[in-house]
């Protein structure tokens, strides 16, 4: 395959080297560990010197494929792939955040990627301002002597709020930070933070990546060999590694990205215009629909509008309860990015662990119902968000 190829020959050829059968697709090296060819090899393979594997969670044939395959998508110079999509978050924090440390992050950002700062690196004295980030003046006001990283979720988790990656780059880069951006929402289908100006990229592969709900994972991008080689030896030090079966499952997935991607956000915008429009719908956020305040920021940005929609009902919560007890199709279940619709609330479920206050100032109402759309026919879809929204009575 060519380095210039177009993105789907990358997604079906990319990271894929023959093996000494041929086999179309690659194997799964079920192995622990890697023998050498004599003992000068093996020492070459411990210096460096040689290209050899040693031991899976040093490094797989098979998850090499994969982490080659998302770095030519993201335009990196190298991947890493870990066991799930925490494990991506966590190493990269590792990397960059030591003792006295600060970060500035998304305030809407994943539930999980909050609360282990304040909850877990916080007891090694790491510090962690969480603001709106697609206001530039308050990333400004947050940075500090001792702030490290600037770490992004655009669009965000569960808001959908977008933040321009360009300009955080020339924030990040004034005041000598990396500018991390979790592109989980979009896929590389849709966005290249790389291409924008940040350092690294990292994705929960759980979702649209995969796409398929059967597999849980994480990869990591970095737009340089330096960071790459950081972030690669902090992984397999602290052992956060794909297992080779994840990985192929993975590629499997990988291959279809764009036809499912392009279908699920087809989708989502007559849905998010449907809902916009229904009587019981107080308000949508979706970046396809010109109500969205960073509309033209998306259009921009990005090159498809995605298939996340957040909405709330003008019944509040106890309406919201009402609608997702009646969705038949649609399956109440976290996670998102699947071939099948998905529908849950946020503030109960992917962000119960972030306080009440912090919820609040992020924009994470107890209104807010997020749907991840899936592949299903378009009629079907409405149809079951039509009846769920007729037994709200109040």
């Amino acid at each position: 395959m060519k380095k210039n190829s177009g993105f789907n020959t990358k997604l079906v050829h990319g990271g894929q080297q023959p093996d000494v059968l041929m086999s179309v697709n690659p194997p799964i090296y079920q192995s622990s560990t890697f023998s050498f060819k004599n003992a000068d090899h093996g020492a070459a393979c411990f210096a460096g010197e040689s290209d050899g594997y040693i031991y899976s969670r040093l490094g797989n044939p098979t998850v090499r494929v994969l982490e080659d395959a998302v770095a030519a998508l993201e335009n990196g110079a190298g991947g890493i792939a870990c066991a799930s999509g925490m494990g991506a978050v966590t190493t990269v924090y590792l990397a960059y955040l030591s003792q006295g440390a600060h970060i500035v992050s998304t305030d809407a950002v994943y539930g999980a990627s909050r609360s282990v700062l304040e909850k877990h690196f916080s007891r090694f004295g790491v510090e962690a301002s969480f603001v709106d980030t697609s206001q530039p003046e308050q990333i400004e006001a947050a940075i500090r002597p001792n702030t490290k990283l600037l770490y992004v979720e655009t669009p965000a988790n569960p808001t959908i709020t977008i933040t321009d990656i360009a300009l955080c780059a020339d924030i990040a880069h004034k005041h000598g930070l990396r500018l991390v951006v979790d592109n989980t929402f979009c896929s590389p289908y849709l966005q290249k933070p790389l291409d924008l100006g940040a350092d690294i990229v990292l994705h929960s592969i759980t979702k649209f990546i995969n796409g398929h709900a059967d597999v849980v994972g994480g990869v990591i991008v970095a737009k340089t060999e330096a960071d790459h080689k950081l972030l690669y030896n902090v992984m397999t030090s602290m052992g956060p590694n794909m297992d080779p079966h994840q990985a192929f499952l993975v590629i499997r997935g990988l291959k279809t990205l764009s036809i499912r991607m392009e279908r699920a956000q087809e989708n989502a915008m007559k849905i998010a215009a449907w809902l916009e429009s229904h009587p019981k719908v107080a308000w949508v956020r979706y970046p396809g629909l010109k109500s969205h305040p960073q509309y033209d920021l998306a259009q921009k940005q990005q090159s498809g509008a995605g298939a996340m929609i957040s909405f709330g009902l003008k019944g509040g919560l106890k309406a919201g309860k009402v609608l997702m007890d009646n969705v038949q199709l649609a399956a109440l279940a976290v996670s998102l990015g699947g071939v099948e619709t998905l529908i849950q609330h946020p503030a109960s479920m992917t962000h119960s662990k972030v306080s009440s206050e912090a919820k609040l100032k992020a924009g994470i109402s107890d209104d807010l119902v997020r749907y991840s759309v899936g592949i299903e026919d378009v009629e079907d879809l409405i149809e079951d968000l039509d009846h769920a929204l007729s037994c709200i009575t109040e």
